[in-house]
């Protein structure tokens, strides 16, 4: 079973990540938070900003899957709908940074509403992903952190130390091309 002190230890590395994301994001100048290199591959092809849209994107989903996990026994995750926000990806780069940091904001206040309502025995239910298997709700919860620090690093234009790990051993396509200019 899930302890206390592993839910500490998360809310601890959310917290650290999500200021480090913000130190970084809120160091770049206008410039840099519209800006993408060319020969990115992935998710790295996107802005700062298109990033952050993404994030608050993967936050809500990640979410609905555990909630999911919370009312059912075992789902299929694949059958949650993809989550959308006040601003997506495809409408980042018409947005301000404050709008984007106050839609993550929005959407980690529910987060930690959702994990401090939970009871240790509620971190062990499990839900299942065509992409990532099955796990459990405090490894669902662990993607949060962990997604954070890979923004940071794309961001940062340096390697990850962390990769996700993907059943078929590469990352699918799920991104949304930005609107056109």
């Amino acid at each position: 079973m899930a302890t206390q002190a592993q839910v500490d230890e998360l809310l601890e590395k959310m917290a650290a990540e999500r200021a480090r994301l913000l130190e970084v994001v809120r160091s770049l100048s206008p410039e840099a938070l519209r800006w993408a290199p060319l020969d990115a591959q992935g998710e790295a092809e996107w802005t700062p900003l298109e990033q952050l849209a993404h994030l608050a994107e993967m936050e809500r989903t990640y979410d609905a899957w555990v909630q999911a996990a919370l009312e059912s026994d075992n789902p299929d995750l694949s059958l949650i709908a993809w989550q959308r926000v006040e601003i997506p990806v495809e409408d980042a780069l018409d947005a301000s940074l404050d709008d984007l940091l106050a839609q993550l904001e929005r959407e980690r206040a529910r987060t930690l509403e959702m994990i401090r309502s939970m009871s240790l025995e509620a971190f062990d239910r499990t839900a299942t992903s065509p992409i990532f298997g099955t796990l459990t709700v405090l490894q669902w919860l662990r993607s949060f952190y962990r997604h954070d620090r890979q923004h940071i690093a794309q961001i940062l234009g340096i390697p990850s130390d962390y990769r996700p790990n993907f059943l078929g051993g590469r990352e699918p396509d799920q991104r949304r091309r930005r609107r056109p200019a």
